[in-house]
């Protein structure tokens, strides 16, 4: 032995534990394969065998070991003779991580490419189902196998072994920038009851529940075991947020007998939040019992989906108002069903809060509507004198009754209409607007309501300053409806002392409005114009009757003094 060959020794014996005994027994001889140099191939586990798959490089690290630990078992081994049951097995992977880091972990145990295969042989039981390929099983991921097992009609109740193999893959060893991988089989077996007590099935779920609502979720209950069942209590639950039976997440009926292959329907009520997703939601069941013979008994197996109505939607649109500030009014729209469902006694409810919008009626009626159909509504509304003349939102809600009749309702309706600036509660007219200084006329004021209700008990009052006065201020009119016009007359005088120019006349109406409260309206203000009087002539002062009595006096001399000189 040369010192070349000790040294190789050497080397080989110090790097064994490493796993990178292979690649420094190569570099220490110039080259050679690093397969076949890694940790031996042998059993890991008194029921499983593993042998060397592969020797990848990767890049250079630390040294990281550790395999996955599997195991089989399953939530319900009772089986029911004659018929294929169902037995749900679960693989669990409880890994060991040998060295490395945590971050490290997931690299030495998770199981690739797990397959899983049962076998009943030697018992009165057969498995209908073949090799089950489930991917990748981690620590925290479980993989799932359901199989079939048939049970003869006849066959004795006890209990029965089935074999199951599981076999996977998975890296061992990463260091040096090599990677070591095995494969491996795991032989376990699970034990089965043949039961011949009650078992159920929870099937044919339905529900008039809309998303966003509440409803009444039927389901079908049947005996699928070879013995009667007395005094069941079925409880449905739901994991869901987005499901659940009257504010609560589980809610339980109660059957008083059930035999073998008998169904009967229990009903619950559920509802769904708005927002949920048209899908089907898994409820959990469990169906607690008595055995004819008075035993308690449970069957938690059961489990039964459960889909939503689309939620009944509704729009508005075609929306109008006749909304001033300070008044009353109206908004006006069209409310639309749509659908999916029948809309029984449709009203739209005013569902907002504002200082400035006071609702005069909370609520209107539209009636029903067909999937698919309108109806027009109107709500009255009252606008404060402090609002501002914008456009404005208000949220109401649409609510009906459903195909049963039960009261339900719909949020995600707003209207968007207009308010328009405060306006006067009259029109007014005035014609003769220029009255001598000195003089006097009769103003005649063409009044109209301009709101859009009727006034009863007009009174109306004229305000005048110096130069300007009045003997006759008031006049009154019975009523006006909208739109509609009367004239009132006052008298008006000017000082003769007055200057000539404009001056303002204003003009107050007290009314009752369409709900006989009594109102005053806002002041009116119409300019007046004082022109100067016609300069005097010398008659002026004078007045008519004397005059016309002088002229004909005087007639009366001069054909006097005709008549005489004639004669003479």
């Amino acid at each position: 032995m040369n010192a070349r060959t000790v040294l190789v020794a050497l080397v080989a014996v110090t790097l064994l534990t490493s796993g990178t005994a292979g690649l420094a027994v190569a570099a220490a001889t110039g080259g050679g394969s690093a397969g076949g140099a890694g940790p031996a191939a042998g059993t890991a586990g008194g029921s499983s065998g593993s042998v060397d798959s592969a020797v990848t490089p990767q890049q250079s690290g630390g040294l990281i070991r550790g395999s996955p630990d599997l195991a089989v078992s399953t939530r319900n081994s009772t089986v029911i003779p004659g018929q294929t049951n169902t037995v749900p097995l679960q693989i669990t992977n409880d890994g060991d991580l040998d060295l490395g880091t945590s971050s490290s972990r997931a690299v030495v145990t998770r199981a690739r490419n797990v397959r899983v295969e049962a076998d009943a042989e030697g018992t009165p039981l057969t498995v209908e189902t073949g090799t089950l390929a489930l991917g990748a099983v981690t620590e925290d991921r479980p993989g799932e196998a359901p199989i079939g097992v048939s049970v003869p009609e006849d066959v004795d109740e006890g209990t029965y072994t089935i074999d199951v193999e599981v076999e996977y893959s998975y890296t061992y060893q990463q260091s040096g920038g090599v990677t070591y991988d095995r494969e491996r089989t795991l032989s376990t077996e699970i034990d089965v009851e043949v039961n011949e007590d009650a078992r159920f099935e929870i099937t044919n779920a339905t529900t008039d529940a809309t998303v966003g609502g509440e409803g009444t979720l039927e389901a079908e209950v049947r005996n699928v075991g070879a013995d009667a069942a007395r005094d069941l209590t079925v409880v449905l639950e739901s994991a869901s947020p987005g499901v659940g039976f009257g504010g609560e997440p589980s809610d339980t009926a109660r059957i008083d007998e059930l035999a073998p292959n008998e169904t009967r329907t229990v009903r619950y009520d559920v509802g769904f939040t708005p927002g949920a997703s048209v899908r089907e939601y898994v409820l959990d069941g469990s169906v607690t019992f008595e055995t004819p013979e008075g035993y308690e008994r449970a069957d938690v197996d059961p489990s039964v989906g459960v889909t939503p109505r689309p939620e009944q939607r509704f729009s508005v649109g075609d929306v109008e108002s006749d909304l001033y500030v300070g008044e009353r009014g109206s908004v006006y729209g069209t409310v639309t069903n749509e659908g999916p469902n029948e809309a029984r006694n449709v009203v739209v409810q005013y569902a907002d809060q504002s200082a400035n919008v006071i609702p005069i009626e909370r609520s209107v009626a539209v009636g029903t509507l067909e999937a698919g159909e309108s109806g027009s509504f109107r709500l009255p509304l009252e606008i404060g004198g402090e609002a501002e003349a914008v456009d404005r939102t208000s949220d109401v809600v649409v609510q009906y009754r459903n195909e049963e009749f039960e009261r339900r309702a719909y949020d995600d309706v707003e209207l968007l209409y207009d308010v328009e600036p405060q306006r006067d509660q009259f029109r007014l007219e005035v014609e003769n607007r220029e009255i001598e200084a000195g003089g006097s006329v009769e103003m005649d004021v063409e009044v109209t309501n301009n709101l859009d209700e009727t006034m009863t008990d007009v009174e109306a009052r004229l305000f005048a300053d110096s130069p300007l006065d009045s003997a006759n201020d008031e006049a009154f009119a019975a009523s006006l409806e909208p739109g509609e016009s009367t004239t009132m007359t006052f008298d008006l005088e000017a000082s003769a002392s007055g200057t000539a120019k404009t001056y303002p006349v204003s003009f107050d109406f007290r009314y009752d409005d369409g709900d006989g409260n009594s109102q005053l309206s806002d002041t009116t203000r119409v300019p007046v114009t004082v022109v100067e009087a016609e300069e005097s002539s010398p008659l002026s002062g004078v007045g008519t009757v004397p005059l016309v009595l002088g002229v004909l006096a005087l007639l009366a001399v001069l054909g006097a003094g005709i008549y005489v000189t004639q004669r003479e």
